[in-house]
């Protein structure tokens, strides 16, 4: 059974991102708590990875989903990403594939959020 509103991050392993990220969802949504995904640059790991690498997400997602009662998925890409070196611009690209590639999954949530973290590690929705 479970107690509180969740919420999912797909979410970089880079703790910079982490406080942000958790910080802005619970002020949106009004979270008690949120299921945090981690991978290293997760925006190419979604929209490029290997199939393993997909599933291995999107069964934690459905963990969250289904035995959390998450509604809203959030899919970030980052500033300074170790994991995924590449400008911003491609980072937008691959957030938007990953948008689509979530929405495939036809989960039973209310919101699914694309969004930015930039250099002073502040939030931008893209989508």
């Amino acid at each position: 059974m479970q107690h509180g509103k969740f919420g999912t991050a797909i979410n970089c392993m880079d703790g910079r991102v982490q406080e942000p990220t958790i910080k802005w969802l619970k002020q949106k949504y009004d979270f008690d708590y949120i299921d945090t995904i981690t991978e290293p640059g997760p925006d190419k790991m979604l929209s490029q990875g290997r199939p393993e690498q997909v599933e291995s997400i999107k069964s934690r997602v459905f963990i969250s989903v289904n035995k959390h009662g998450s509604d809203t998925i959030f899919m970030a890409a980052h500033y300074d990403c170790a994991g995924d070196p590449v400008s911003k611009e491609e980072h937008l690209k691959q957030l938007r594939e990953c948008l689509k590639i979530i929405r495939s999954w036809n989960l039973p949530v209310k919101n699914i959020i694309g969004a930015w973290i930039d250099e002073s590690w502040t939030v931008e929705v893209i989508e």
